[in-house]
């Protein structure tokens, strides 16, 4: 009863406030819009405007709702059955659209955050360059005319070159590491997480164990579910490659997916074809489901939850985290951190009882808990000793970018992407420096002005970086001086309270995009480190085939594949379908230097094969490093 009487009142005094705010926000637009209509862009108007416009839809819907039902009546007691139910059905209509167009969605208290202190950096770098963040931009990584509709998805080989995107990951190793090949850059990464976690001057070792956690959340999206934005296949490829060939890990001691979410067939099937001993995350064929810990192993530090993980992490020696560059409607930002919410899910019935951590807890557009120094789940997730206390490298996902979980990539406005999509990865080994810099690209793209995003709406749109307190968990993951005083973060409860995690700040401006450690030696923030895969791309021309062709191309029922290699490599062939499924390996041994040839019977292959269009992809390995080529063929039948 007393809940009933409380609702009552809340509706009650919602309807007179938004009566009121709505007479004095249209009043108070009309008078000083009008004589100048450039005003309209004022940040005062453009918060005025929404609550004008809910009032004056409801307005309308109210009068239209009882001048039909009026008519309505008239007829009915005309005996004007038919004309009469055509007036009370469309009144209904526009008095329920009135209604909805009151909801306090429409005129809720969003705050956004004004211009951010620039290049005043908070906690201590982390890393073999402490600070650092590279980034890899190359247009040539991703389709720009892809439609992402009618098997034309952006995950496709068609549309992801995975040539281009391996070339990317070993340009951000490389250079995230200061070294020249991938073998030295993945030693330095072990090595510098096991100096620093009290694990001795050491490499990997033949047993331990790697968990990949992957973002695969655009598979709860709208349908076509092929649409929405993941972790791309194309660098979980190239991820396993590095792990499997260069580092020399065992496939049946790597585990990739997304906890949560079954990993699709054509994910898998890609992925499967050239790992086939990997475990892969989900519930259908040839997936394996996590198992949940014993006991509850991450506890909010506010006291309120403790949580389950998968027994996997428990297991591992080390985790590689791969969310995607997007934003969020009630985080603001969804990047590493957040990528983890996938991690405490299997065991639930969603991330729900974490959401009151986040600026905006409800997804309504409105940031309740925008307030700084508040307590913030992330802190504790990039603190907790097996989530970010075992990470070893912290890989955003930025080829294609989206703008909410579940959601189509989009292409972006800012320089440089100029109207195209991100083509990007962010790579680095201080949690808080990468996600300070995803969320400084995030908070430029998306504001109040983007021609679809910048709408004061609750669920999917909006200009959600500009919540406050969006990146309150990185002042917090960086200086527990800005903890809440009730605060000691400490997401094991076993007594042992972190400390700065690493480095944040914002850049000095969107165009020219520099942090302290840019700006001089003496910085002691960030340091965005442009990489350039051209180089990565030209050395490998050096060691790799200076020429490959088929023939017959197109062919029917055989084609013979030529190359040449300049040093001696360890040389293996796939054959791919537009969807990036194998129809073909071959393994070739360690080959001379000269000119070499591959048989490829395609009557003997199989049904798999059909007419269209295949790359076929050379992978060699030589003592100067990995190195592919790729190429396309044409199959008739």
């Amino acid at each position: 009863m007393k809940t009933k009487v409380t609702n009552f009142i809340s509706r009650f005094w919602f309807k007179i406030s938004f009566i009121v705010l709505g007479i004095a926000s249209l009043t108070w637009f009309l008078i000083r819009v009008i004589p100048k209509p450039s005003r309209a862009q004022y940040p005062c108007m453009k918060a005025a405007f929404p609550i004008a416009s809910s009032f004056v839809s409801y307005i309308l819907g109210i009068s239209v709702f009882a001048l039909l039902i009026k008519k309505a009546k008239q007829r009915f007691m005309q005996s004007k059955y038919l004309i009469a139910a055509g007036f009370l059905l469309t009144g209904l209509l526009a008095g329920v659209w009135g209604l909805l167009h009151t909801d306090s969605k429409s005129f809720a208290g969003v705050q956004l955050s004004g211009p951010q202190p620039v290049n005043q950096p908070i906690g201590e770098g982390k890393g073999i360059f402490p600070g650092r963040v590279v980034w890899v931009h190359d247009t040539d990584a991703t389709n720009e005319n892809c439609s992402n509709s009618n098997n034309n998805y952006w995950y496709m080989s068609k549309n992801t070159n995975q040539t281009v995107v391996n070339n990317m990951l070993a340009a951000s190793v490389q250079q995230l590491t200061g070294t020249t090949s991938n073998a030295d850059a993945w030693d330095k990464i072990i090595r510098y997480y096991n100096q620093t976690h009290n694990r001795g001057d050491k490499g990997y070792t033949a047993g331990e164990k790697i968990v990949i956690k992957i973002n695969l959340n655009g598979q709860n999206g709208g349908w076509p579910q092929d649409k929405n934005i993941n972790t791309s296949p194309q660098i979980c490829m190239a991820v396993l490659d590095h792990l499997v060939n260069v580092v020399g890990v065992a496939q049946s001691d790597i585990s990739i997916g997304d906890p949560n979410i079954n990993m699709n067939d054509d994910m898998f099937e890609m992925l499967d074809a050239q790992f086939p001993n990997v475990t892969y995350w989900g519930t259908r064929s040839g997936r394996s489901q996590v198992h949940k810990s014993a006991q509850p192993v991450l506890i909010s530090s506010d006291g309120v939850n403790s949580d389950y993980l998968p027994q996997e992490y428990l297991d591992a020696a080390y985790m590689i985290n791969i969310p995607v560059f997007k934003k969020h409607h009630r985080a603001g930002i969804s990047i590493c951190s957040k990528n983890h919410f996938g991690s405490i899910t299997p065991f639930t019935s969603g991330a729900w009882h974490w959401h009151y951590s986040l600026p905006c807890p409800e997804a309504t557009g409105e940031d309740a808990n925008g307030l700084y120094g508040s307590y913030r789940c992330f802190v504790d997730i990039m603190g907790h000793k097996d989530l970010g206390g075992k990470t070893i490298l912290y890989l955003v996902d930025g080829l294609w970018g989206s703008i909410n979980w579940g959601h189509p990539p989009v292409k972006w406005a800012m320089t440089p992407f100029n109207k195209d999509y991100p083509n990007s990865l962010f790579v680095s080994l201080d949690p808080v420096a990468i996600e300070s810099v995803c969320y400084d690209f995030l908070y430029e793209e998306f504001d109040e002005n983007h021609p679809t995003e910048g709408v004061f709406v609750g669920d999917d749109k909006g200009p959600f970086p500009h919540f406050e307190g969006t990146d309150d968990f990185l002042h917090q993951s960086a200086d527990p001086s800005n903890w809440p005083a009730t605060i000691q973060y400490d997401p094991e409860n076993d007594g042992t309270v972190l400390a700065s995690m690493g480095t944040h700040e914002h850049w000095n401006n969107a165009t020219e995009k520099k942090y302290t450690r840019n700006l001089s030696p003496d910085g002691k923030g960030i340091e965005l480190f442009r990489a350039n895969s051209l180089s990565v791309e030209k050395n490998i021309r050096k060691q790799a085939p200076v020429a490959s062709s088929a023939y017959p191309n197109p062919a029917r029922d055989y084609t013979n594949i030529h190359f040449t290699l300049v040093s001696p490599a360890t040389v293996s062939l796939t054959i791919s379908n537009l969807k990036g499924q194998v129809v073909y390996s071959a393994s070739m041994g360690k080959l001379e230097p000269g000119e070499h040839l591959h048989n490829w019977n395609i009557a003997e292959t199989g049904g798999n094969v059909s007419s269209g269009i295949y790359t076929y992809a050379l992978r060699m390995e030589s003592r100067e490093g990995s190195f592919w080529v790729s190429n396309k063929l044409s199959v008739v039948k």
